[in-house]
């Protein structure tokens, strides 16, 4: 595949807690922090993968549960893998599919064995194991392969965020044994454990030590972003990121909003991943330097201004509000195209200015400066 290693990082400048690096894979280079764009169903929702690229995603993250539904992951083994299968040539992070089941509240059965589900397609049985896990994610070819663990809902009682963790744990051994079975699949991909314990230190730190002990290329944080708002979440991040290895990827698991991500990085956070620029572009909210904005509203129908006059897309460079105005409010295609694709290129370009705020040392001034401008102003220490 090439002379890659199988799986490095390297941290090239740091800004307080946050840092700037990159991931080496076989697949290529992954520059930190870094925003995957969601491809649920072998597809960034009304993008073409080179497109994806072009706007400077490294890496895309994949759907377990939904692609072990349909295509099926056998039957995508047999065409090739999911890289071949979608045309994406580079590095594929593809979560465990436990966040989705544990959502199917209503279709659901949990037990120390893994979750038993039933399709939201054709409501089919399915029984999903970390061994399952494991064997689904090879059968795609995933590069970066998640453990399979419980997403703790929120509002939750300590006794039950502790029951949750724990049994995440005993599923993060299995995840890594399964894994490893795999031998040569294990050969040329990464395996990341999950840090669980919803917003109790103690348990974060309980989490932290047995994924360690286990053993992973990478963590995540998981838990976060299911409602507990943003205050709750930095103060959690406050003391999770810290009990995570330093030399290893740090994942935040569904997140998110373009104030969220700047606040997470300055928390030490490498890696995020949201349907947030996908989602919001189909539906009319494009991202701007100063804030998102509602391009059906009326006042844009005779705006000859592009979505963003500071971007450099092909969308802001070629076509203006009134238009994108016109075609969503329309219901044509072509406008959940643009209008993703800008969303797209916003989420790079703010990932690019932070790297780059990082290794210039200057990363408080930016953030201070970003939040400001998009909506938000919160102070911090220098580097």
């Amino acid at each position: 595949m090439s002379d890659r290693p199988r799986f490095s990082f390297a941290v090239s400048a740091r800004c307080g807690a946050a840092r700037t690096g990159a991931i080496s894979m076989m697949r290529g280079e992954i520059r930190t922090p870094a925003f995957m764009p969601v491809g649920t169903a072998a597809t960034v929702k009304a993008m073409k993968p080179r497109d994806v690229r072009a706007a400077g995603a490294d890496i895309i993250l994949g759907n377990t549960y939904h692609l072990m539904l349909r295509p099926g992951a056998e039957r995508m083994a047999r065409l090739g893998g999911l890289h071949a299968f979608m045309g994406w040539d580079r590095p594929i992070l593809t979560d465990s599919g436990g966040y989705q089941v544990m959502s199917l509240s209503e279709l659901r059965k949990m037990s120390e064995e893994g979750v038993s589900f039933k399709s939201h397609l054709d409501g089919s049985a399915h029984m999903l194991t970390p061994e399952r896990s494991m064997e689904i994610q090879r059968l795609l070819g995933s590069d970066i392969v998640m453990a399979f663990d419980e997403c703790t809902s929120w509002p939750a009682t300590r006794e039950d965020a502790a029951a949750s963790m724990e049994r995440s744990m005993r599923w993060a051994r299995r995840s890594r044994d399964g894994f490893d079975a795999g031998e040569a699949h294990a050969a040329r991909a990464a395996l990341f454990g999950i840090q669980q314990g919803s917003m109790f230190e103690d348990l974060r730190r309980t989490s932290s030590d047995k994924l360690i002990d286990i053993g992973f290329d990478g963590y995540a944080v998981g838990g976060l972003a299911v409602g507990e708002g943003q205050a709750e979440m930095f103060r959690v991040l406050d003391f999770a990121v810290a009990m995570l290895p330093e030399d290893r990827p740090r994942y935040l698991m569904g997140v998110g909003k373009p104030d969220d991500i700047v606040g997470a990085v300055e928390r030490g956070i490498d890696m995020f991943d949201c349907v947030l620029p996908t989602r919001s572009g189909r539906t009319g909210q494009a991202f701007t330097r100063d804030g998102p904005i509602n391009i059906k509203n009326a006042r844009f129908a005779e705006d000859q201004a592009p979505l963003d006059p500071e971007c450099g897309c092909p969308v802001c460079a070629t076509w203006s509000r009134a238009y994108l105005h016109h075609l969503i409010r329309s219901g044509e295609i072509l406008g959940a195209m643009l209008m993703t694709e800008h969303n797209v290129n916003f989420y790079q370009d703010l990932m690019q200015g932070l790297r780059d705020a990082i290794a210039d040392g200057r990363l408080p001034a930016h953030a201070d400066a970003f939040r400001a401008r998009y909506g938000r102003s919160k102070g911090e220490a220098g580097c």
